[in-house]
C-alpha cells in the first residue's frame, strides 16, 4: 500500500512538473531572445511556484508551526490558482497562434506595385518581408502570453476579492409537507466550508458572524468544514462564532477537515463556544426535528455517520431537516425518511472548472434537489480551502425559509 501511494505522489509531482514546464515554455521561453534577464526572472518564478506551493500544502497536513505556515500560505495557496488559469489561457491561446499568424504573413507578404500608363519601368527588385519567421514567431508569442498572463491574474484577483470580503447572503425557499402551518417562513441561516486556516483567520470569521446575524435567523446550521487546523492555533480566530445569534440557538456537525484537525478537540470548542454539536444525534424543535451526523470521515477514527442512531426512533409524522456536510450522505436520507438534508463540502467547485469534476463526484454540486420525498441543498460555503480564491462559484450564507403546504 505505501508504494502504491508513493508512486502515485510520484505521478502526479511529474504531472504537476510537465504542466509547469510547459506554461514556461509558452510564457518565459517563448517570449524572451535567449538566457538574459528577463527569462531568468520568469524561471525563477516558475521554480518558486510550485516549490510554494508544495510547501504550503505539506505543512498544512503536517501540522508545521503556525507562523510557518502562514508564511507558505498566500504566496504557495495563490500560485495553485494563479498557475491553473495561466494553463488555461495558454491552452486556449494555442488556437489563437495559427490565426495571429496568418494575421502578420499577410501583413507582411510583398505588394503589387499598380501599372502605370507611362513607360513601362524596369522591374523593382524583390524585397524580403519586412518581418522574418522567427520575428513573427516571437510577436505571436508575446502576444498570446500577455493576454493570457493578464486575463489570469485579473480572474485569481477577482476571485481572491471575491473571498476576503466575505460571503453573500443567498435566499431560498424550501416547501415541506409535514411542516406545520405555525412555522410557516422559519428561517434557517446554511454556512458551510468556513475553513478558518493560515488565510482566513478571525477577521473573516467576523465578516461571517456579521453577515448570518444580519439575516435575523431563527436557527443557525453550521454544516462542517469549520477549520483547518489545530484548536491551539485556531482557537482564537474561531472566538467571533460566539456572537452567532438565533432564537432556537446555533448548531454544529463535523466535516471531513475536522478529522484532519482534531475534532473531538473542536466539538469540545464549538460548545464552549455556545454551539450545539449533533454528534449522530436529533432534537426535536417546537415544529419539526433537527438532526445531524458525523461526516463519513470519521470513519477512520471511529466516529463515522450513524443514521439509525440520530432517527431510528423518531416520529416520521413529524417534519425533519438533517444537517449532514457531504452531499453524498443523501441516499441514506432517503432511506430514513428525511424531509431536508442540509450540506456543503463541494464549495460548488470554487475554482472553475472544478464544477465539471465535482459534479462526478457528487450527487448535487450546488443548490437545491430533489431525490424522492427527500430534498438536499447544497451550500457553495462561506469561505475557501486552499487558495482564498473562487471562480464561477461565489461563497454564500443561505437562509433557507421553511413553507408549510397543509392547508
Amino acid at each position: 500500500m505505501v508504494i502504491v501511494l508513493a508512486l502515485v505522489a510520484l505521478a502526479v509531482l511529474a504531472a504537476v512538473a510537465g504542466l509547469h514546464w510547459y506554461v514556461w515554455r509558452r510564457l518565459v521561453r517563448d517570449t524572451t531572445r535567449g538566457p538574459g534577464p528577463a527569462r531568468r526572472a520568469g524561471t525563477a518564478l516558475f521554480v518558486a511556484g510550485p516549490l510554494l506551493m508544495t510547501a504550503a500544502l505539506v505543512s498544512e497536513r503536517t501540522g508545521a508551526p503556525f507562523p510557518l505556515q502562514r508564511a507558505l500560505a498566500w504566496p504557495g495557496f495563490l500560485w495553485m490558482a494563479l498557475a491553473l488559469y495561466l494553463l488555461l489561457g495558454v491552452v486556449a491561446g494555442e488556437a489563437a497562434r495559427p490565426l495571429l499568424r496568418r494575421a502578420l504573413r499577410y501583413r507582411d507578404r510583398p505588394r503589387a506595385r499598380p501599372r502605370s500608363r507611362q513607360a513601362a519601368e524596369p522591374p523593382a527588385p524583390t524585397v524580403a518581408p519586412v518581418v522574418q519567421d522567427p520575428a513573427r514567431r516571437l510577436v505571436v508569442a508575446r502576444a498570446v502570453g500577455a493576454v493570457a498572463a493578464t486575463a489570469a491574474v485579473a480572474t485569481v484577483g477577482h476571485g481572491t476579492y471575491g473571498v476576503l470580503r466575505g460571503p453573500r447572503v443567498k435566499r431560498v425557499t424550501v416547501p415541506l409537507a409535514k411542516l406545520p402551518r405555525a412555522a410557516h417562513g422559519f428561517r434557517i441561516a446554511v454556512v458551510s466550508d468556513i475553513h478558518l486556516g493560515p488565510v482566513l483567520g478571525r477577521g473573516f470569521a467576523q465578516r461571517v458572524v456579521d453577515t448570518v446575524n444580519a439575516t435575523r435567523p431563527d436557527l443557525i446550521a453550521v454544516v462542517g468544514d469549520l477549520v483547518d487546523g489545530s484548536v491551539e492555533d485556531l482557537g482564537p480566530a474561531a472566538a467571533p462564532l460566539a456572537r452567532l445569534r438565533a432564537r432556537h440557538g446555533a448548531y454544529f456537525v463535523t466535516g471531513n477537515h475536522e478529522y484532519f484537525s482534531g475534532a473531538e478537540q473542536w466539538v469540545e470548542e464549538v460548545r464552549e463556544l455556545g454551539l450545539h454539536p449533533l454528534r449522530n444525534a436529533r432534537t426535536e424543535l417546537p415544529f419539526f426535528d433537527l438532526a445531524g451526523v458525523d461526516d463519513v470521515q470519521g470513519e477512520s477514527e471511529g466516529q463515522g455517520p450513524d443514521f439509525g442512531k440520530a432517527l431510528g426512533d423518531r416520529d416520521r409524522a413529524r417534519a425533519c431537516v438533517l444537517l449532514a456536510h457531504q452531499p453524498v450522505q443523501i441516499h441514506e436520507s432517503v432511506r430514513y425518511g428525511v424531509d431536508l438534508q442540509l450540506s456543503g463540502h463541494t464549495h460548488g467547485g470554487q475554482l472553475w472548472p472544478g464544477s465539471l469534476l465535482a459534479a462526478a463526484a457528487t450527487p448535487t454540486v450546488a443548490g437545491l434537489d430533489r431525490y424522492g420525498d427527500t430534498q438536499l441543498y447544497v451550500s457553495r460555503g462561506a469561505g475557501a480551502w486552499g487558495p482564498p480564491t473562487r471562480v464561477g462559484a461565489p461563497s454564500d450564507v443561505t437562509v433557507i425559509e421553511l413553507a408549510a403546504t397543509r392547508a
